[in-house]
């Protein structure tokens, strides 16, 4: 989706339209501490991107019209989009929130060419959201995630298989998937400054300096991903021949705070991974998932930023499992005296569908998931203040 948070804001406030409008922590005129969650395209021009702190992106454009990220309303947008999608393909890859991989090489004839496909989802999306999507569609997924940024907003790219390498060669290395600051700084370093560059160099070199990556690297920039689009509700893959297509929805969730201060004080930020846990648990049973990998996200003053994660024998989507697994991660790896904490969040990852039922599970899993359902419906209801867990301290006892 094109700038989903705030094409969403703008839809459904049409004094925002046309405005830099930016989506995230509150700027506090220019002292906030958190970041730019999405931003509208007219912000963009200011130089305003998605990660950027909210500090910096008011002093670039302290004009703009600052809004608080509504998760319930987006979720509810994405579930819409992902309903749209079922339409043409039974075979979707969820990347996020707002961005998908499509498998349409079992569908496509429905709807007449592969770009037809593409331009009908478009218009589906358009008709029952009011929001653009981009698309792009190629014989790889790396290749239609690629195109899909392309001509944004509103963009539909087409890459044929036999123009492929002609795509690809002439862009930036840092197109490539796991291509990021550092990596792309030691390419330049080897005189690698595109893709076709790092295609003309031998794979034995290229492992030499980065492993099992370096052979990995080569083959997506000779245009060889045999990677598959999985459908994640169907917890298995499906072969991809032909067309990949990608655009934009969750094969993780995740939520995280940044303190109005730093802080080492334990039991604040026990509450708050806490709280943190309930909200990514409510969002799993929401979309109807389970997860079986949990993440701890750790800030620290300085902005030094670390991650542990911890992978379960049983999926799960309750709220006591994660709150469990995060504090011991919390506890093994961050309980530092020396170093106050910035910012602390929780990711679900390794989906499964919430339906499939396991043949071990007792009458006492299907009663939590009762009682789990019946929190949510009163919270939806009435707020998800209204009932809050037990402190860390009564939990323990």
């Amino acid at each position: 989706m094109d700038a989903f948070f705030a094409a969403a804001e703008q839809r459904d406030n049409p004094q925002y339209r046309e405005k830099p409008v930016i989506v995230g922590a509150d700027p506090k005129a220019g002292k906030g501490r958190g970041v730019v969650s999405t931003c509208s395209y007219e912000a963009r021009k200011f130089g305003i991107h998605s990660a950027m702190p909210i500090s910096i992106a008011y002093r670039k454009c302290p004009e703009a019209i600052f809004l608080p990220v509504d998760m319930e309303k987006y979720s509810r947008l994405s579930g819409q989009i992902f309903n749209s999608l079922k339409y043409f393909s039974p075979v979707i890859e969820q990347v996020s929130i707002d961005e998908a991989f499509l498998d349409i090489s079992e569908t496509f004839q429905i709807f007449g060419t592969p770009f037809d496909t593409c331009r009908a989802i478009k218009e589906r999306i358009k008709k029952e959201t009011g929001l653009t999507a981009s698309v792009g569609l190629a014989p790889t997924k790396m290749a239609a995630k690629i195109a899909s940024g392309f001509k944004k907003p509103d963009g539909l790219v087409e890459v044929k298989k036999e123009k492929l390498i002609d795509f690809l060669w002439p862009l930036d290395v840092d197109k490539l998937w796991g291509v990021g600051v550092k990596t792309k700084a030691m390419l330049n370093r080897m005189n690698i400054f595109t893709i076709g560059d790092l295609a003309k160099i031998s794979k034995d070199e290229l492992a030499g300096v980065f492993g099992k990556n370096g052979i990995w690297f080569w083959e997506m920039a000779a245009g060889i991903d045999e990677s598959e689009v999985a459908s994640g509700h169907e917890g298995k893959s499906i072969s991809r021949q032909g067309n990949g297509l990608a655009f934009h929805i969750a094969k993780a969730i995740s939520k995280e705070t940044t303190f109005e201060k730093d802080t080492r004080e334990k039991r604040r930020i026990e509450k708050e991974l806490s709280w943190l846990c309930e909200q990514v648990a409510g969002r799993l049973r929401q979309e109807n998932f389970k997860c079986r990998t949990i993440t701890l996200k750790i800030r620290l003053e300085g902005f030094q930023t670390y991650t542990r994660a911890t992978t379960l024998e049983t999926p799960t989507n309750f709220p006591e499992v994660f709150i469990k697994e995060i504090r011991q991660l919390y506890r093994e790896n961050f309980e530092i005296k020396d170093k106050k904490v910035r910012l602390v969040g929780v990711r679900a990852s390794g989906f499964s569908c919430a339906d499939e039922r396991n043949l071990f599970e007792d009458k006492n899993e299907r009663r939590k998931q009762d009682v789990h359902k019946a929190v949510d419906k009163i919270r939806q209801k009435f707020g998800d203040s209204i009932i809050c867990r037990a402190s860390s301290k009564d939990a323990e006892q």
